[in-house]
């Protein structure tokens, strides 16, 4: 999802009505808001470009018929904002509705969607779009719009760069997605070569968007996906990656180094440069885990950690 584009799944014609709810985020916040609301809309997202330092994101959803349920989308959507701005110190956000007719909006929006490359030698492709992959590129269909992390935002580009080229260097035969979101970092694990991938989310809709994208990718018989918490799950991982927020991370650092086999490796994204990331690599490197590379890219950065012997 990019500013001043719009992302959704295509809604059909006609007059069906719309919901959209607009909140304005500060630019820190403005990926990982962009993530929930398309993972709540289950439709599209919009991003205005940032300007003074914030942006309008605003999600599309299927409009309710009548007020009340108009009161009770919103509503929820509030306080699942209310919860994420909580993360970042942050009071929750105003909340903007309008509703609108169907008009051309289904299928206008695709124009601004092509195969892209995320990481070298991995390809994400519309479903409307022909792609026949060269050499060794793998290629992951998702729909724009079916939920957050389509792999176009900074974080989730660095993770998934540093995730295909950590298993490129050091085959991985097991493989934890913590809060997965669209499952795009286990699918990419499982088609470059993971054989057995699991991946967790604590939001029931991203678990059932990724279970969707997982098999219309043919990779369920490699990925294991629930909401299981990570203090659940048995066994240890060669490879972990978890693109949330800096202080999910740091509250979750023992569960991930008690997960992490011996000489195991660590990817951490959704941290902002600066403080966010010192404090990530302070908190980890009390658990033994010590950075091993990183990568920036405007005002976030992604960490390879390595985990020391046991």
């Amino acid at each position: 999802m990019g500013g001043g584009g719009v992302t959704a799944r295509e809604a059909g014609s006609g007059n069906k009505k719309w919901l959209k709810i607009s909140v304005q985020a500060p630019v820190a916040l403005m990926e990982p808001v962009s993530d929930l609301m398309g993972v709540i809309s289950g439709s599209g997202v919009e991003m205005t470009p940032e300007e003074s330092g914030s942006s309008r994101i605003s999600g599309f959803f299927p409009g309710p018929d009548n007020e009340d349920a108009r009161n009770a989308l919103a509503e929820d959507v509030y306080q699942k904002m209310k919860e994420l701005f909580g993360f970042y110190d942050l009071p929750a956000p105003e909340l903007h509705t309008e509703t609108f007719a169907d008009q051309d909006w289904a299928t206008s929006w695709k124009q601004f969607f092509t195969p892209v490359e995320v990481a070298p030698g991995l390809i994400i492709k519309p479903s409307w779009e022909e792609y026949r992959a060269t050499g060794k590129e793998r290629v992951i269909e998702m729909d724009p719009g079916q939920a957050f992390g389509t792999g176009l935002h900074a974080s989730t580009r660095m993770a998934l760069a540093l995730l295909t080229k950590s298993l490129s260097d050091h085959p991985a035969s097991r493989m934890l997605d913590v809060g997965t979101g669209t499952g795009i970092l286990a699918m990419a694990a499982a088609l470059f070569g993971v054989p057995s991938v699991v991946a967790v989310d604590n939001d029931p809709e991203a678990v059932r968007v990724a279970g969707e994208n997982i098999v219309n990718n043919d990779l369920a018989a490699a990925i294991e996906v629930g909401g299981r918490d990570i203090s659940d799950l048995d066994g240890s991982f060669s490879i972990i990656a978890a693109n949330i927020v800096h202080n999910v991370l740091v509250s979750i650092a023992p569960d991930i180094q008690k997960r992490c086999a011996s000489r195991g490796r660590v990817i951490l994204a959704g941290i902002l440069g600066g403080e966010q990331e010192e404090n990530i690599i302070r908190v980890y490197a009390q658990l033994g885990m010590q950075p091993a590379a990183s990568l920036h890219e405007e005002e976030w950065a992604a960490l390879l950690l390595e985990q020391e012997l046991k």
